[in-house]
């Protein structure tokens, strides 16, 4: 019987037309254009503008855009996994919106919450899904409107997030493309550290939390790097390990886009050279969800058939991990 595998037969993404600079931010809170490209490697960031505009917007643009090029009758998707920390509402699944708009009236599906290893985390269920035999074709969606958590009065956040996401899909393959292993990790050590304070159970929101601009993202600088950089750079390690890799078996690093430091460090203990490390945080930063498929869409050019890709991604909870990608087309 031949192994099956789930492939990734198809990407497309989407980003919001509007550019917001590093200028712009200097005339918004105290900091500079040098200050960010020297510590995060941004130069801008997109922002989805408009009143009712939520994160299923930039989803169902990309699944659009994936569908046609894929030739892909809505009604053969049987799943819908949305990795966002920005859902359009608390209930019901922003998946189950996007799946009635676009008539995928075949598909069931829920939104996964893992911060920025979000997409890792769903890339891998939904690989489970097709490797089971019990489904065909799965969409796999990461993406985040950052904008909306973000406090444009907080310098150490304001200058990282931006708007923007994609999606794969996922089918089945038996030529030993696809996603071949994954190993992911998640410590509760880091709730303290990367946050959002209030609009959960253990603290509604009110008047009071909203006046004290509760509702924002709450990083601990300093102490997310230190983690992210061990983190990241161990699993990517431990995956090649794993499957026997050496740096020259490996294709391209896909790392999720929150520095250009961090993805650095990762790169130099996985031993690869500058030209293996795909990077695109300069155009979009933090996208936390999007991250991966918008370098999927932007360097696909470059990817062949059989590829050994290494995704990576680190996030809040904290939440981190590694998977090993062939590439199928």
């Amino acid at each position: 019987m031949q192994k099956i595998n789930a492939a990734i037969t198809g990407v497309a993404t989407y980003v919001p037309d509007y550019v917001l600079t590093n200028k712009e931010l200097e005339q918004m809170v105290d900091t500079t254009d040098e200050w960010i490209q020297s510590r995060t490697g941004i130069l801008e960031r997109r922002i989805l503008k408009g009143e009712g505009q939520g994160v299923s917007v930039i989803a169902e643009k990309a699944i659009k855009k994936l569908l046609e090029k894929t030739n892909t009758d809505p009604k053969e998707i049987e799943m819908v996994i949305f990795s966002t920390v920005t859902p359009d509402h608390t209930f019901p699944a922003t998946a189950n919106k996007v799946a009635y708009n676009l008539g995928l009236t075949n598909a069931w599906g829920f939104d996964l919450e893992a911060a920025c290893s979000g997409f890792l985390y769903g890339l891998t269920i939904g690989s489970k899904m097709i490797e089971s035999g019990t489904h065909k074709k799965v969409l796999v969606i990461g993406a985040d409107k950052m904008s909306s958590i973000i406090d444009y009065e907080d310098r150490a956040t304001c200058i990282i997030f931006g708007d923007g996401g994609g999606a794969v899909l996922l089918e089945a393959d038996t030529e030993g493309n696809g996603l071949i292993d994954t190993k992911l990790y998640s410590d509760g050590v880091g709730v303290q550290h990367l946050h959002m304070k209030a609009g959960g159970s253990v603290k509604p929101p009110s008047a009071e939390s909203v006046a004290a601009r509760e509702h924002y993202v709450y990083q601990e600088g300093k102490t997310v790097f230190k983690y992210a950089v061990t983190n990241m750079a161990d699993a990517c390690a431990e995956i090649m390990e794993r499957n026997k890799l050496q740096s020259d078996d490996v294709a391209y690093l896909l790392a999720h886009q929150a520095n250009k430091r961090i993805i650095d460090a990762t790169a130099s203990r996985m031993g690869l050279d500058e030209s293996k490390v795909l990077m695109n945080i300069q155009r979009y930063g933090n996208t936390t969800n999007g991250t991966i498929p918008l370098l999927m869409t932007d360097f696909e050019d470059k990817f062949k058939k059989g590829d050994n890709l290494i995704l990576a991604a680190f996030g809040g909870g904290f939440t981190w991990g590694a998977s090993l990608l062939k590439w199928a087309y």
